[in-house]
Order: C-alpha cells, then sequence, then structure tokens
C-alpha cells in the first residue's frame, strides 16, 4: 500500500513583510519539495490585509491547514505576531512537528519560539534537506 505525501504548511510573516520576503523563500521550498510532500502555502489565498471579513477568513483558513498539516516549515527570520501563533497552536493545542530556520543566534531568538519549534536550523537549506532526510 503506497503511504500518502505529507503535507507542510508553510508558515512564516506575510503582512508585516515585502512581497519578496513572503514569496520568495516559499517559492523555493515548493520548487524543490514538490511531488514529495502536499504543500499548503496560505499566500494562494488573495486577501486584503485589514478588512475586517477577510481578517477573520485569513486566520480560519490558516488555522485549517495548520489542522491539516503533517508539519510546518516555519520562516523565523523576523519577529511575526501571526507566525509565532500558528506555531503556537501548532506544537501546543496540536501536538505537530515544527521546523524553523533563522539567522538568529539562539542567545537573541524568543524562548517562546524555541520551545514550540522542534527544530530550528540556520537556512531553508538546512530545513529542507532535514525533511527530505527525516520525512
Amino acid at each position: 500500500m503506497q503511504q500518502q505525501a505529507k503535507s507542510i504548511y508553510l508558515c512564516g510573516p506575510i503582512m508585516d513583510a515585502s512581497a519578496d520576503e513572503s514569496k520568495t523563500w516559499r517559492q523555493r521550498a515548493k520548487e524543490r519539495l514538490a511531488g514529495k510532500f502536499i504543500l499548503l502555502d496560505p499566500m494562494r489565498r488573495n486577501f486584503r490585509d485589514r478588512e475586517i471579513d477577510s481578517a477573520n477568513e485569513i486566520v480560519e483558513f490558516d488555522l485549517q491547514d495548520i489542522r491539516n498539516a503533517d508539519m510546518l516549515l516555519v520562516n523565523y527570520a523576523k519577529a511575526s505576531i501571526g507566525t509565532s501563533m500558528e506555531v503556537f497552536f501548532a506544537a501546543h493545542d496540536l501536538g505537530k512537528f515544527v521546523i524553523a530556520f533563522s539567522p538568529y543566534a539562539y542567545a537573541d531568538m524568543s524562548p517562546w519560539m524555541v520551545k514550540y519549534c522542534t527544530k530550528i536550523l540556520p537556512d531553508l537549506e538546512s530545513a529542507l534537506n532535514y525533511i527530505e532526510t527525516h520525512f
């Protein structure tokens, strides 16, 4: 019996990041992992930030993606309230495996991110290698 591909939610700053910061790493992850994993990219939805109805939809759709994912790949390149809340929800509430990549030195990381990310690696390439090796 063939095993179904695991799914990965691509978690990282969107609202407080430039389009390039939000999209480039996700595109690289999708290109590298395509065909091996199901990739859940919140950027596939076209919502406008800062409109109440849209904001509620954004959060609900993202939470549903997290529920559906087997694991999270997290861009922890900058502090982000949404990213932090998604990591906490996935790890604490759902017990998901959370793989982050970050340029921060350990001493500069939030203790909350350290606690709720299962693994933190120094860059996207290392995180993608980790996923391919272990999943």
